[in-house]
């Protein structure tokens, strides 16, 4: 390995930047980063905008117009919530096979506002935990 010290300014910045480049080609292109950005491309101005600020971001059912707030995670990351944004009753549906969260949210969103009922009827209901907001603040 070079030693990075003993290299002159010029051939340190260039190391650096080639550094740089292979860590974000790399960090970029795993196929969690490749999720979000494919759920980002779906969701609203408004939507993405809560979903960099607060790691979720909110959906209307098309068949009650009841709000829903699908969370980062892959299981039991959809919540449903009332107007104060206090989640009422918890629920749990995926898609089949192993997906990145970002593809489950993006599957999740689909579901809701193209077929609620549809996706309800094959989901499992959970109580909401009053903890649940810290869980899902964790950075990605």
């Amino acid at each position: 390995m070079i030693a990075v010290f003993r290299l002159r300014a010029p051939a340190r910045a260039r190391l650096h930047a080639l550094r740089e480049l292979y860590r974000r080609f790399f960090g970029e292109n795993t196929p969690e980063a490749r999720g979000r950005r494919l759920l980002a491309e779906w969701l609203s101005d408004e939507q993405r905008a809560q979903f960099e600020q607060y790691r979720h971001f909110d959906v209307i059912g098309c068949d009650s117009g009841k709000r829903y707030r699908i969370h980062y995670g892959t299981a039991a990351n959809v919540h449903e919530v009332d107007a104060s944004g206090n989640a009422t009753m918890g629920w749990c549906f995926v898609p089949s096979g192993f997906l990145v969260p970002g593809d489950v949210m993006l599957a999740q969103k689909i579901a809701l506002e193209t077929d609620e009922k549809g996706a309800l009827a094959l989901a499992n209901r959970f109580p909401p935990a009053t903890h649940s907001e810290h869980f899902y603040r964790r950075p990605f």
